[in-house]
């Protein structure tokens, strides 16, 4: 009988989107957690590149498509929902289009991080803001 604990599970990958607008980021909520909102994205399905994922769950979650997209950071953190560790790529991506919910989207907002009543998941808080902050894609 062994003793050996079993080996640890590789991170959730998650491609996830910066779009911002007039300061301003869009954040999503589910409707299984409605009051803590993320950024738009999801897990990439089984060979699919991150940059595919990405553009399938904005088309399903957002109805809307990018223009263009560019990799800005991959961050880990603990997933808020799942509360397992995650390796999310982040990109910087530009669209045309209205952003709606749809899916298991709940809603959607736009804030620029300072928002008192918005409750942002930790990774988004903690590290999204203060990157997009530095970057001047927000303000201070």
């Amino acid at each position: 009988m062994s003793t050996q604990s079993p080996a640890p599970a590789s991170p959730l990958a998650v491609s996830a989107a910066v779009l911002v607008r007039d300061g301003r980021l869009l954040v999503v909520s589910k409707r299984a957690a409605p009051g803590l909102f993320y950024l738009p994205g999801g897990k990439p399905d089984p060979g699919e590149t991150p940059e595919q994922a990405l553009h399938r769950e904005l088309a399903e979650e957002l109805g809307i498509t990018l223009s263009r997209h560019r990799f800005l950071a991959e961050i880990t953190a603990v997933a808020a929902l799942e509360n397992v560790p995650m390796r999310m790529r982040v990109y910087e991506g530009e669209t045309p289009d209205t952003p709606r919910p749809a899916a298991e989207l709940a809603a959607l907002r736009w804030t620029d991080g300072h928002d008192p009543d918005l409750t942002l998941a930790p990774a988004v808080s903690g590290q999204v803001v203060p990157l997009l902050r530095e970057k001047g894609l927000l303000p201070d």
